[in-house]
């Protein structure tokens, strides 16, 4: 379509017609067709003329964390006969990365190829679509304009943000409660205790191949001579008690299991991850990131059902971990009778207002501390965080003394 100097050439083209007419000059009738029509050939040469482009798109990376800066490349490079004439590029981006970027390129010989790059700022956990790509072409006096064609689109997956924790209690006990364990029962390497489905990450060469052309799957020898222990990760991801998503309770219930769970598998643990409308998954870090990243709210009521399923499928004496918003009087039951089938068992229970310890919060903070009690009473360690604070701090505070004893070692 025309530009606005397009539009202006055609008015003003009009108009030394009109007065080409009153005063009767042919030269002036020459000037006023030559405008008339100019942008009209421009519009024909753009929109079709023989242009054979082709944009590959680049990501500087396509896992990352909240602040990390990601550069995008884009290479155009001319396939046709003749050089290319200007092009605009818009590349869309979503909105809560950004606004669409917008490149020009011009006057790519043919064969060779023109490289424009733009970048942003992750901010916010989640799976975003870069692209698609628009090329808009105008000619040399940029009196017309058209679009050409548009590329595909790149992923890009942000991570949540995921606290350092040092694994202080996990790795303080011996097998019978839940922490990795070697542990010596067969004699030869041929035997094996059990098999499992394939996690990314395990050791291809403990493929079971009879078992994979018996049932379909890819399925690991898992020798008793190197069994892992178990730990179960249950994220409580109700939008009720925390919000919408991308709210700061819920963005920080998050968190806090992308942290509990790296601290986890890091602590040598396999792990199971589960949510309030979800199947139990075995994950690893990789896999526990990425699925976090592009999690909601559930539009559940309860979870009782899926606790009370994940107590009869977990191994005896495994690791629980809970993360979610405060629990209701008649979750605390469910919660205690689910932790009996359970060897360790840590809660971190996220504030729906910023209060750090529930002090001075009115109902909020006896509803904090009737929890806590009655979850350190059957066992439990409880972790009570506030949106605005993080989950590190209150590890801390509950380690002092490893935290001392890992100062005087490093000194």
């Amino acid at each position: 379509m025309p530009t606005r100097r397009g539009w202006a050439a055609f008015g003003t083209g009009l108009f030394l017609w009109v007065a080409a007419r009153f005063i009767g000059s042919p030269d002036l009738h020459m000037v006023a067709a030559g405008l008339f029509a100019l942008p009209f050939v421009s519009l024909a040469l753009v929109r079709w003329g023989q242009l054979k482009v082709t944009v590959h798109r680049s990501l500087s990376a396509v896992r990352v964390f909240p602040g990390t800066r990601v550069v995008v490349t884009l290479a155009v490079r001319n396939d046709g006969r003749a050089t290319l004439p200007f092009l605009l590029l818009e590349d869309a981006v979503p909105a809560s990365i950004g606004k669409p970027a917008r490149l020009v390129v011009t006057g790519i010989p043919p064969g060779q190829e023109q490289r424009a790059s733009y970048s942003f700022t992750c901010r916010q956990r989640g799976v975003y679509s870069i692209g698609p790509l628009t090329i808009t072409v105008t000619d040399p006096f940029g009196l017309a304009r058209t679009r050409v064609g548009a590329t595909g689109q790149n992923d890009l997956i942000v991570f949540p943000r995921v606290e350092p924790l040092q694994p202080w209690k996990l790795g303080a006990h011996g097998a019978g409660s839940g922490e990795s364990a070697v542990r010596y029962l067969q004699r030869t390497a041929a035997d094996f205790y059990t098999m499992r489905q394939y996690v990314t990450g395990d050791d291809l060469r403990r493929i079971h191949w009879p078992s994979v052309a018996r049932t379909g799957e890819l399925m690991i020898r898992q020798d008793e001579s190197t069994r892992r222990s178990w730990a179960t990760l249950f994220l409580d991801n109700r939008g009720g008690a925390l919000g919408m998503t991308g709210s700061r309770a819920f963005e920080r219930v998050v968190s806090c299991a992308a942290s509990i769970g790296r601290v986890l598998l890091r602590a040598g643990f396999t792990l199971t991850l589960a949510t309030a409308d979800g199947v139990p998954r075995d994950v690893s870090e990789t896999a526990l990131l990425e699925f976090l990243a592009g999690v909601s709210q559930a539009r559940v009521k309860g979870v009782a059902d899926i606790l009370t399923r994940l107590r009869s499928a977990s191994p005896p004496d495994s690791t629980l971990a809970v993360v979610g918003p405060l629990p209701v009087a008649s979750e605390l039951g469910v919660l205690t009778q689910v932790g009996l089938a359970f060897g360790r068992k840590l809660a971190v229970l996220v504030l729906p207002i910023d209060a750090p310890n529930s002090g001075g919060l009115g109902e909020f903070g006896v509803r904090a501390r009737s929890a806590r009690g009655t979850l350190v009473r059957a066992g439990w360690d409880v972790y009570l965080v506030a949106p605005d604070a993080t989950l590190g701090e209150e590890w801390q505070r509950r380690n002092p003394r490893r935290l001392r004893a890992t100062a005087l070692s490093s000194s």
